[in-house]
């Protein structure tokens, strides 16, 4: 028979679930960071918090000023009118406004100040280099895995002079997008850079792009390759990007060992005049996945979806794949109602074999945020699971909660990603 448990015993199990998850270090699997060689490509500093695209959209719902407009103003400019709108002419409550002062507040700043200059110059006087440290302490962070691609004319060169730089805290990805979603763009750049392909794939052009492939997996000691998918993402498919998946990416990825991270769901530029921010979501066909899953299964298959309705089908497509690691809660699902949501139902359907969340981060200061506010949302979920279980008489102990927090913040990737 089942019982309640006593307040005691409780209140012992979410004080050992606290701890693990506040002190377990965390390698953050999805980020948009660089490693401080890469120059400017590292966003960092208030000004660059508060123009994130989640904070440009919000700002022109409340202002008539053309579009135009804003995107010839100086990144201060831009600051200070976004600051001015969302933060004094109306309460801060939305996530990503939340997510700056609770940033400013774990950095020890006054967050009542109501002007962005006292911030500024607690920027001013940091080195980006102290600053990394800084971050990485604040949101305990082992490592991060960052966003490379190498049709970005800013990034390539970091790769092809040095890549010694780098810091070790900070892994590869070969992000695919630009050779996925527009070939003919891609393609004019292989060809640039000695590979021999053609837009019809006629002569060798499958080969040499998974030669492609394998030379940047090599020079990046890149984790997984990676790509950004529509809701209307079909496989297989009579088209470049569906050719390129079957006869390129699935076979390096299942010679190479490396994952395929598929990030699907994302409507580009809905608003185009909204440029970044403008990208809105749609619900995705499972299908795909699970198709890709069963006719591939030496290949392993990392994979988000965007919309909060994929979210109960994928859940059940990872419990018959073990080829398939669902991770974090994407973008426009990166907030708490529904990280909180989410939690729960992967717990109930997957148990701990599911990699709970990423940030996302497209600047430095937002993992601070970003794994603050998830922390709280996962240690609540789990205290609760764990408290359920005590409650059929399974005796819960702080040695096992350690462990599964380690899988959770960290083994299941590396695990995965070694397989």
């Amino acid at each position: 028979m089942i019982s309640d448990i006593d307040k005691t015993a409780s209140r012992q199990i979410e004080e050992w679930v606290n701890r693990a998850v506040n002190q377990t270090r965390i390698t953050d699997i999805h980020t948009h960071l660089f490693s401080p060689n890469f120059g400017a490509n590292l966003l960092w500093g208030i000004d660059e918090l508060i123009t994130y695209h989640y904070l440009i959209s919000e700002t022109f719902r409340w202002i008539d000023l053309p579009y135009a407009d804003y995107w010839k103003m100086s990144k201060s400019e831009q600051a200070d009118l976004i600051w001015k709108t969302l933060f004094l002419e109306h309460s801060p409550v939305s996530e990503a406004c939340r997510g700056i002062l609770t940033t400013l507040e774990r950095l020890g700043l006054d967050t009542d100040a109501r002007t962005l200059e006292p911030y500024r110059r607690y920027f001013r006087e940091r080195s980006v280099e102290e600053y990394v440290d800084q971050v990485f302490e604040l949101a305990n962070l082992d490592s991060v895995v960052m966003t490379n691609d190498p049709f970005d004319d800013s990034e390539r060169p970091v790769w092809e002079n040095d890549r010694s730089n780098v810091d070790p805290r900070f892994h590869a990805v070969l992000r695919l997008d630009a050779m996925l979603n527009f070939w003919e763009t891609g393609m004019q750049k292989l060809r640039q850079w000695g590979y021999r392909v053609e837009k019809d794939f006629s002569g060798e052009t499958e080969a040499e792009v998974r030669r492609f492939l394998k030379d940047w997996i090599q020079r990046m000691d890149a984790k997984y390759m990676a790509v950004s998918l529509p809701p209307d993402f079909a496989f297989p498919q009579d088209s470049a990007r569906g050719r390129l998946i079957a006869e390129c990416i699935l076979p390096v990825a299942a010679q190479t060992k490396r994952p395929f991270a598929m990030m699907i769901g994302v409507k580009k530029l809905t608003n185009p005049d909204l440029q970044l921010a403008g990208d809105s979501v749609g619900k995705a066909n499972i299908d795909v996945v699970e198709h890709l899953c069963r006719s591939y299964p030496d290949v392993k298959f990392l994979v988000t979806m965007l919309s909060r309705e994929n979210q109960h089908e994928l859940c059940v497509a990872a419990r018959k794949f073990r080829n398939l690691m669902i991770f974090g809660c994407w973008w426009f699902l990166n907030n708490p109602s529904l990280i909180d949501e989410m939690e729960r139902m992967r717990l109930e359907l997957l148990g701990l074999s599911m990699i709970p969340q990423h940030s996302d981060a497209r600047v430095l200061d937002q993992v601070v945020y970003k794994w603050d506010h998830s922390r709280k949302i996962i240690a609540r979920v789990l205290t609760e699971k764990y408290t359920d279980l005590a409650a059929t008489g399974w005796k819960v102990r702080e040695e096992e909660v350690k462990r599964d927090v380690q899988d959770l913040f960290s083994d299941n990737f590396w695990s995965f990603v070694n397989r």
